[in-house]
């Protein structure tokens, strides 16, 4: 079995960090199959996600997103090619927050 570990830091709040994790959650149903549940608290909500082969969680907080999975025997081979899709799937809905964030700064600033 291989585990894969990543946490990704953002400025979001936990308002802001649900709508990417909701995003990545629709993402893994669609793209992999994947089922997924999500689950809120007051501080730290968590997605959990399965299919044949993989089960982990993504937790959500106000400052960090933080993903564990663990792939089974067959999937495991292929441990670094779904790495590096997870991260570039998260990577790229918390680059398209980016801008946002930064125009209501702005627009905070301004008034």
């Amino acid at each position: 079995m291989a585990d894969i570990h990543i946490r990704r830091n953002h400025h979001l709040g936990l308002t802001g960090a649900r709508k990417v994790a909701w995003q990545w959650a629709e993402q893994a149903e669609e793209q992999f199959d994947m089922s997924c549940t999500y689950e809120e608290s007051d501080t730290c909500d968590e997605v959990q996600f399965t299919r044949s082969g993989v089960t982990g969680t993504l937790k959500v907080s106000n400052d960090h997103f933080e993903l564990d999975a663990r792939l089974g025997f067959l999937l495991g081979a292929f441990k670094d090619r779904i790495e590096d899709e997870i991260v570039k799937n998260l990577d790229a809905l918390l680059a398209a927050k980016k801008p946002a964030a930064k125009k209501a700064a702005a627009k905070k600033k301004a008034t």
